[in-house]
Order: structure tokens, then sequence, then C-alpha cells
């Protein structure tokens, strides 16, 4: 479920507590625009694809969608249901553009033109309601498209500001090589939320171990650049570690105290969502002097 509180949307993963009582939802509906229209444009460079999202944000457009995926994730998809992407691109943006008539052509005109000056190599206008299903197929199989090239694959998901989308990029591209472990990157690129895909296989010793502590690398490095470690699918027990992270001791604090007003006895997902003080000092993330934790007279849950 989604709640619009305000003028923001927020999702139910978003939630760090691993609770929520909602006493009010307020829906607004929309009629159907009156066209949409996709652009595709490729690159040769993952860098430049990340900094076109930047300028077409910067300029006041607003897309209906604005995905990004890379070489190794475009080859999948392409391989899985010839959606008529550009293999040999490094990275390809779809940005789609919806509403009047006049406000489509104006639109698809300025990002045509912002995607050229931010060195695509090819950009493409679907000629047809046809070819627009199809760039979105491609987006929309992507992950199921990576399945059918890696015995497994680990899906990460942070949340960063736009701006940095190029500096992250290069810096995964680091990572994988550091672990040597191939990564397939799928983006929410609108709205900075990553979706970087680590291939790897399980039935290697030590391989997923490997794999977690990559995952763990790349949302410290969201963190790093002022995002945040979840976009999507929540924190769960997976996120830890990453949790202590981003939230300073009483920032945490404040979180077990919120949750224990709501859950005095812990059944609401025990163990998930929010780490234990104890648990951020064990992987490093706070500071202990002297074997004793700050304000050791609260309850840990």
């Amino acid at each position: 479920m989604n709640v619009v509180i305000g003028q923001r949307w927020v999702s139910h993963t978003e939630s760090n507590l691993g609770l929520g009582i909602i006493v009010e939802v307020t829906v607004r509906l929309l009629p159907l625009p009156e066209r949409a229209q996709v652009v595709l444009a490729a690159f040769d460079d993952v860098i430049k694809a990340g900094s076109a999202v930047a300028e077409i944000i910067a300029a006041g457009i607003i897309p209906a969608g604005l995905e990004m995926m890379d070489k190794l994730a475009i080859q999948a998809a392409e391989d899985f249901v010839h959606a008529g992407y550009p293999t040999d691109a490094e990275a390809i943006l779809l940005c789609e553009i919806d509403g009047t008539n006049e406000e489509v052509s104006e639109h698809i005109m300025a990002v045509r033109e912002l995607f050229l000056q931010c060195g695509a190599t090819e950009v493409r206008t679907a000629s047809s309601e046809e070819e627009r299903i199809a760039f979105w197929k491609g987006r929309k199989s992507a992950f199921p498209a990576v399945g059918r090239i890696s015995p497994d694959y680990y899906c990460m998901d942070g949340t960063i500001p736009r701006k940095q989308l190029p500096t992250v990029l290069h810096e995964i591209g680091v990572l994988s090589r550091h672990y040597e472990l191939p990564v397939a990157n799928v983006f929410h690129a609108g709205d900075g939320n990553l979706h970087p895909l680590i291939l790897y296989d399980a039935n290697k010793p030590g391989e997923l171990e490997k794999t977690e502590e990559f995952g763990g690398k790349i949302l410290e490095l969201c963190v790093e650049v002022g995002g945040t470690i979840t976009g999507e699918h929540g924190v769960g027990m997976e996120k830890l570690n990453q949790m202590c992270v981003q939230f300073k001791p009483l920032e945490l604090q404040q979180f077990h105290a919120v949750k224990h007003a709501f859950d005095p006895d812990e059944l609401l997902n025990p163990g998930k969502a929010v780490p234990t003080l104890h648990c951020c000092a064990e992987f490093g993330a706070m500071h202990v002097h002297h074997g004793e934790l700050k304000f050791p007279e609260l309850e840990r849950f």
C-alpha cells in the first residue's frame, strides 16, 4: 500500500520500524493521459547516462518513467524478450513522457536534445504503441532475464540523490572488479533508486558471503553520498548492519523506544528492521569504550 501524506508518497517498505498504523488514506483519481511516448537513448559510457538523468530533472521535465540499464542488463533483456535494444551500448535510458498532445511533443523534443547534448550515441522515439510497449517489456523483464545468465543473483536496493548517479556507477564498477563479481545495473533512475544485481554462484564455497559483503558496500556507498540503504525493499534482517551505518546510536534508541511503545511484547517482526546497539558495536559502526555501551540502564530489547 502507498499512502500520500501531504505531497509525499510513502511506500509501505520505507518504514524502518517494522510496524505501521494507518489512520487515514487519501486517494486522488487521475484520468488517463491523452498521449504517452517513450524515448530510448543509448550511451557508450554509463557515466554519461547517469549525467543525462540529472540534466533531465534539472531542466524541469518530470517524466512518467525514467529507467536505466547497463550493458549486461541490456544484453540479457534483449536475448530474452527481443525488445529492440542496441546491444552494443554501455547503457540505455528509457524516458516516457505523458500528457496532452502538445505537452508530449514539446517535452519529447527537449528530452531528445538533452540526451544528444549528454553524449547519446543513438536516440530513438517509439513510433507506435507496440514499440513503446516493447521498450518497456525489456525493462520489466530485466530481472528474470539476468536470472537466465547466472546461477544466482543478489538484488540490492539503495537510493541516492540523482546527481550522484555518475559517482555511484563508477564506484560500483570499482567494487565489482575488486570482488571479481559481475553486476547488472537496473535503476529507477528518475527516483535515484538503484537495483544492482550481483551475479554469483552459491555452489562455490564462500561466494555467497563475498556477495553479501559486496552488497553491503554498495549500500554504505549510498549513505556516503547522501542517500539511504533502501527505497523499496525495506530493511528486514538483510540490512541490519547498514542501519548502524546510516543512523547514530541515539536515533536507533529512539526507533526502539517508539517500537516498544506500540509493541511491548516484541511480536511484530522481532529481530528485524532496527538493530540492537550490541549489533552495531559488533559490526564496528559504533565506538565502544572499555567494553561498555553508553546508557547501560536502557533496556536493549
